[in-house]
């Protein structure tokens, strides 16, 4: 394990509750993914997707606060920061709010 290993979304706060504060959908959705300052694009598995935030499988270990942009279907082109990283996996904190109910509609291919 390395040293980024805290995920602040996984355990309860000390009181008993959760720290997150809204819901998240579970799912495997492909995306593309940019360290900002970085001109590799990585396609990438989102694992889970809420309004303010996801958590991708990816390889690369990055620092809490390194700014990404991720293409995720349904929804477009969004930014956000690493909010934890673990070996396989990184947090992200989104910029702004999403709707993460779009990503889940079927792609229609037309005819």
């Amino acid at each position: 394990m390395d040293s980024f290993s805290y995920d602040p979304f996984a355990k309860a706060d000390e009181i008993g509750g959760s720290q997150r504060s809204r819901s998240r959908d579970s799912l495997f959705l492909m995306a593309q993914l940019q360290f900002v300052g970085d001109a590799k694009i990585r396609e990438v598995r989102v694992r889970n997707l809420s309004e303010g935030g996801l958590m991708v499988d990816c390889t690369s270990v990055k620092e809490p606060g390194t700014a990404v942009s991720l293409d995720l279907r349904g929804i477009g082109t969004v930014s956000g920061k690493v909010a934890w990283c673990t070996e396989g996996r990184i947090g992200i904190a989104l910029d702004r709010p999403i709707d993460p109910r779009k990503a889940r509609k079927p792609v229609v291919q037309p005819r």
